[in-house]
Formats: C-alpha cells, structure tokens, sequence
C-alpha cells in the first residue's frame, strides 16, 4: 500500500490522543503525548492517511545534550487496523523530512532497535550521546545533514 502523509496541524490534536489511546490501549501514552506539548515551538508532527483521515503519526519534540538542543522522535503511533502495513513507516519518513529543515544537528529516539535503523538511526553510544536512564540499543541518534553531533548527556523536555 502506498500511504498519503501531510503535515499535522493544531486541529489534528484530538484525533492524535484517539490514536494514541488505541495504539497503546493505556491513558499514560495520552498523557505523555499531552505533556510533550510543554514547548510548542518544537512540535512538529507528520500524519499517515487512509482515506483522507489520520490512522497514525510521529511526532519530534525538542530534546537536549548539553545546551545543544535537538529533537526527539516520539512517539509514533498507529490504528491497530494499520500498524504492520507501513503507515508508521511513512510518517516517519515524513516527520524525518520535515526535520531536515531545521537547525537541529540530530534527532534522538528511544525504540526498537530492529525498526528504526531502516530510517538512518545508529546506537547513540557511537556519537557520544548517553542518557541516565536509558541506554543500549534502545536509545539511538541521526545525524542531520552534515553537521556535528554533539557528545554528552542526553536531557528529554519530558522525561517518559
């Protein structure tokens, strides 16, 4: 299947909760995703369609290391009846593409090692980014363009 994806705007913030709470089938991942809206300057989010109408997202949020600020991928949510069909992947790619039009050097994401790969991220470990909580290959990084990466503590705005 070949997914449709647009940008997200401030109208699409219901229907991203709804999604939301059906990908996860808890309230904490609602209220992480309503957190993260702490710094509305760094929201930027990009939707999967079906049939003209959201069926999943990925959002970037700000992040730091250092003072060097960066953006975070998370999270990326998708309907039960979409998810394993590449509308996950499409938004990512999406939100991906988007970020390359900002100034931040790296987006940082905490997920499946076996999923975000394919997408350019490597084990943040290799550019020198650590986080107190989380680490291994969980926790990884993608350069943006060719500026560099800065080494050092990792700080999310929220912490999940």
């Amino acid at each position: 299947m070949t997914w449709k994806t647009r940008v997200g705007s401030p109208a699409d913030e219901q229907l991203l909760r709804e999604i939301t709470l059906e990908a996860f089938g808890r309230q904490y991942e609602v209220d992480y995703l309503d957190a993260l809206r702490v710094d509305p300057e760094v929201w930027i989010s990009c939707v999967a369609l079906a049939d003209e109408q959201p069926v999943g997202y990925a959002i970037l949020t700000r992040a730091f290391v250092g003072d060097t600020p960066l953006l975070a991928l998370s999270p990326v949510a998708v309907l039960p009846a979409y998810q394993r069909q590449g509308a996950g992947d499409a938004a990512v790619r999406g939100v991906l593409q988007l970020a390359q039009e900002r100034p931040e050097p790296a987006v940082v994401v905490l997920g499946h090692p076996e999923y975000y790969p394919r997408f350019g991220f490597r084990p943040a470990d290799e550019f020198g980014i650590r986080h107190p909580q989380y680490g291994g290959p969980s926790l990884m990084a993608l350069a943006q363009g060719d500026h560099a990466v800065p080494a050092g503590p990792l700080r999310f705005v929220v912490e999940g």
